[in-house]
């Protein structure tokens, strides 16, 4: 399954805002993802002061998704170009990313963001 941005946040600093999701998030029968995507905005968020983490974004996402166990996947010209097929539901390019990737890749993306459900990819709802 594809951890959006805010799932791996959570999963990382604060798993109980994962909610229902945060058993399947932290199973280790399944098999999670982290998207260079979500590195990047990570790492644009570190920059700007939205997000305060305890070391720089590299160090941090790096022992972050060793520590849960993540599989990291790159952003391929395939993913980036099957974002010209999604319909406008959702503004934000870094989901809209996500949401190509998980389709291409025929995985679940964990997310709080229900409006993501729409582009018909499964989702599994971080509700807490």
């Amino acid at each position: 399954m594809l951890l959006d941005t805010n799932a791996f946040i959570w999963a990382a600093i604060e798993p109980g805002r994962l909610g229902s999701a945060e058993r399947v998030v932290h199973d280790p029968r399944n098999v999670l993802l982290l998207s260079a995507v979500s590195s990047w905005e990570i790492a644009i968020k570190a920059g700007n002061g939205r997000l305060t983490l305890p070391d720089r974004a590299a160090v941090w996402v790096a022992r972050e998704a060793r520590t849960l166990g993540c599989t990291l996947i790159d952003i391929e010209h395939v993913h980036a170009l099957a974002v010209e097929d999604l319909p406008r539901l959702h503004g934000d390019p870094f989901d809209r990313l996500l949401v190509a990737q998980a389709k291409l890749l025929k995985v679940p993306l964990v997310t709080a963001d229900a409006a993501l459900a729409g582009y018909g990819v499964e989702v599994i709802a971080a509700d807490g």
